[in-house]
């Protein structure tokens, strides 16, 4: 399989066309190689607009999801990054080449150390994998600049936004099917903060988030 020429159409007819135009993270999407964080029979789908099913039953979320929301937070090469559910590593590596310092949190043993593998095989240093539930953040590392949720919640939890520093964005989807959305939340001040919507899509519950109570979650 030519891998470039089918990175090359996963960008120009999947991606370019969900709005994500930020020329640093087109680029980025053809130096982090994605068919390198999916099982090996998977790697001749790698490209495809579809989500992908990692080992312990979550799902990879399609390509122009992941690049749309990693646009969304708009990374500076300073920023510290708190990424809640890590997955197979793919965009904790994405985050990591745009940003200074990634930190995520996976909360299944396994697949933590199948995404380590993963990011230590493309050569990432700068990000730190936790085990643990991310929706709660990790407030001994608090604060950071930019945190990505790597699933949908039913709202956006207080702790992670609280956890944000000022100027910090949170880019997380909240809603329950058939309607949910991709928001950036921004915290504007220590008390004040702001929230855009950014697009409609349905993407699968982060693993957990249904068994917090109602009072751990704030709009």
């Amino acid at each position: 399989m030519d891998f470039e020429k089918a990175r090359f159409n996963m960008v120009e007819q999947q991606i370019r066309p969900w709005d994500v135009l930020d020329i640093k993270i087109l680029d980025l999407l053809f130096a982090v190689k994605r068919e390198d964080f999916v099982q090996p029979e998977q790697r001749d789908i790698a490209f495809v607009d579809v989500q992908l099913p990692l080992p312990n039953g979550t799902l990879m979320l399609e390509p122009k999801v992941e690049a749309r929301l990693v646009q969304d937070l708009d990374i500076r090469p300073t920023d510290r990054i708190l990424e809640v559910g890590t997955g197979s590593g793919y965009v904790t590596a994405l985050l990591a080449t745009l940003g200074r310092e990634v930190v995520s949190v996976e909360i299944d043993p396994a697949q933590k150390a199948r995404a380590e593998a993963n990011l230590r095989k493309a050569g990432v240093d700068n990000a730190t994998v936790l085990d643990g539930n991310g929706i709660e953040g990790v407030p001994g590392k608090a604060p950071f600049d930019a945190i990505l949720v790597g699933g949908s919640l039913p709202v956006v939890p207080e702790a992670l936004k609280q956890q944000l520093a000022i100027g910090g964005r949170l880019a997380v989807v909240v809603g329950d099917e058939p309607v949910m959305r991709a928001i950036v939340v921004t915290r504007d001040s220590e008390t004040a903060f702001g929230e855009t919507v950014s697009f409609d899509t349905v993407v699968p519950r982060l693993a957990k988030a249904c068994a917090l109570a109602p009072s751990a979650f704030r709009f």
